[in-house]
């Protein structure tokens, strides 16, 4: 699971990407211009950008260029309909990881998501444990004690998560902005429900909960002693 930006005045192109990505159990956000990009970034984190090159208003390569300058250091797709090895090079010259021409398929966008996602070090390991629970991402299976138990998908991002970040302590509110995309209606108090809805799954009979509460700060997951 990572947290997307789009970036695509194209509304019917980016609702389409957005559908399919959420269909793959990514949480993804949409902006139509590129004047609002820069600041929304500076208040939002994301795992990746699919960013277009042709926007209106503020454009692709210098969205990219302002970023890396500003120490961006997120991963970004960029988007475009020129075909020329020249535009391609100038694109990735500013600041992109990878190129994509139009039109493609939505499964050529996701392979590229997850080569670059690959190259963060948190989500390079495809089978993620902690004490009792293990979680196979390419499988998107999750195991307690070697016996499979079902999350529903919010669940399963949010175990997926801590389990990327193992030994760090994180709000409700962080894990809000990580985890769900800006514009949900979803509450700190919502996700207090969410953490205590995976213990209940998760944890094993007569063993301390590997998601241990942090007082007046958070959660963390942790194998313990």
């Amino acid at each position: 699971m990572a947290k997307i930006l789009i970036v695509e005045d194209d509304q019917v192109l980016a609702n389409n990407i957005k559908q399919w990505l959420i269909s793959e159990n990514h949480a993804v956000e949409i902006i139509n211009n590129g004047e609002e990009t820069l600041e929304h970034l500076r208040f939002y984190q994301y795992d990746a950008i699919v960013l277009d090159l042709m926007l209106p208003g503020k454009g692709g390569l210098e969205i990219c260029k302002e970023y890396r300058a500003a120490g961006g250091v997120l991963p970004i797709i960029m988007l475009t309909g020129k075909t020329k090895i020249e535009d391609k090079e100038v694109g990735l010259d500013a600041g992109a990881d990878d190129y994509l021409t139009k039109p493609f398929h939505p499964r050529e966008l996701s392979a590229r998501l997850r080569a670059i996602l690959r190259r963060t070090p948190q989500v390079r390991e495809n089978v993620l444990t902690c004490a009792y629970v293990s979680l196979d991402v390419a499988r998107r299976s999750v195991q307690r004690d070697g016996e499979e138990i079902h999350l529903l998908p919010k669940e399963y991002a949010v175990l997926e998560f801590l389990l990327r970040h193992q030994d760090q302590v994180f709000s409700p509110e962080a894990l809000l902005d990580r985890i769900w995309p800006s514009s949900s209606d979803v509450s700190p108090d919502s996700v207090r429900t969410y953490i205590a809805r995976l213990r209940s799954k998760i944890d094993a009979p007569g063993k301390a909960s590997i998601i241990q509460n942090v007082h007046g700060v958070g959660y963390k997951m942790t194998a313990g002693s």
